[in-house]
């Protein structure tokens, strides 16, 4: 595969936190005993996992003590909607715009970095280290901030260890982790635990607002037939954009986590064909299982379309999955326009060659998704 072109964005960084400083003590000493790689370069990063385990135990200790019943009682009574596709195909954009309608709530990034305690420690410490937050992702320029939207996968990972962002802590073994990205190959034992991470934590985000749950993870594009297993009234907004764009801001994204969140030295090459792979299968995968979706659970929204217009495509969507409420959240959404509208995504350098090849390795995918030749639509000027 060719390498990826250079993004033109601006440098910016996660800050001292990583994905694993969210863990308590038992997930930590079990990601431990599986062996991954580490660098003395990182060694803040290490240093910091002891403290912070010990802190996260202690705080869940209490918050059971406190909450544990109480959670343990809560029914999902609102079926869930989950925003899904793959990465970088639009999916922080439509859930941000689908939970500003007051009728939602959604997992934050407090509470997916600490998912072990947040009910107990959030209002205070959340606010004690807002300034630790970064005021944009690493990625690109989407605001940040304690109580911003955020996908579930991170607290998933934080709880049990049984997620594809496990490949961040083995960044040079995709096979190691490959498993959890439909949970097809996993043990009966981990589907367990798995299913128990997501429900406590939609149980814990429900006590502390009961509202319906917009839950967003690209990773539940590979599991629509085990979430509907779950809950078989959820609803689903599938989201998919031009693959070339996709491949782009992918590997960026994928050179970007792997730094931020490296317990050894990030790899410098590898990126483009687990990009490419990972892509055909979910896909794949998610094309093989949306039929399971009952009639008026599931719409498909075109990322062009979505930026070209969020309004309509998003009325578009509550009218698909009978939604109520749209105009009240079109009052709140409308004079916030402007601002989406200067919005400017990162750009990508992308040479023939290279856009040929992701066209003859995705070629099924822009025939799917009705996307030209990028060589044909001219899109290496402005990819």
């Amino acid at each position: 595969m060719t390498k990826a072109g250079t993004p033109h964005v601006k440098s910016s960084s996660q800050g001292l936190l990583t994905l694993w400083h969210g863990m308590d003590v038992s997930t930590t000493l079990r990601l431990l005993k599986k062996r991954p790689p580490m660098h003395i370069s990182q060694i803040t990063r290490l240093a910091m996992l002891g403290p912070t385990s010990l802190y996260n135990s202690a705080m869940g200790a209490m918050e059971r003590l406190i909450y544990g019943q109480r959670v343990a009682e809560t029914e999902l009574e609102l079926s869930p909607i989950f925003v899904i596709g793959h990465w970088r195909s639009g999916t922080t954009l439509l859930h941000n715009l689908i939970t500003r309608d007051p009728q939602f709530t959604f997992p934050n990034l407090y509470q997916c970095l600490f998912p072990g305690h947040f009910l107990l420690t959030e209002s205070v410490v959340s606010r004690l280290t807002r300034r630790l937050v970064p005021s944009s992702r690493p990625m690109d320029n989407v605001k940040c901030a304690w109580d911003t939207p955020q996908e579930d996968e991170i607290a998933l990972c934080v709880m049990s260890l049984i997620s594809p962002y496990l490949m961040l802590a083995f960044q040079n073994d995709l096979d190691r982790c490959r498993k959890y990205f439909d949970l097809s190959g996993v043990s009966d034992e981990e589907l367990t635990a798995w299913k128990e991470a997501l429900t406590t934590l939609m149980q814990k985000v429900t006590v502390r607002d009961n509202r319906r749950l917009v839950m967003k993870s690209p990773s539940h594009t590979f599991r629509v037939r085990m979430l509907l297993e779950m809950f078989p009234k959820a609803r689903f907004v599938y989201i998919y954009r031009n693959p070339l764009r996709v491949f782009l801001s992918g590997v960026h994204l994928r050179k970007t986590i792997f730094r931020e969140n490296a317990l050894a030295r990030p790899p410098k090459k590898g990126y483009e064909d687990d990009v490419i792979d990972i892509y055909e299968a979910c896909i794949r995968t998610y094309e093989r299982d949306k039929h399971l979706v009952p009639e008026g659970q599931l719409h498909e929204i075109r990322f062009e379309e979505l930026e070209a217009d969020p309004l309509g495509e998003l009325e578009s969507t509550y009218d698909a999955l009978r939604l109520a409420g749209f105009d009240r959240v079109r009052r709140i959404l409308e004079p916030e326009m402007d601002e989406l509208r200067a919005y400017r995504k990162n750009r990508f350098a992308v040479d023939a060659e290279m856009a040929e090849d992701v066209y003859r390795r995705l070629r099924f995918a822009f025939d799917l998704y009705d996307y030209p030749s990028p060589v044909e639509d001219d899109q290496l000027q402005a990819a």
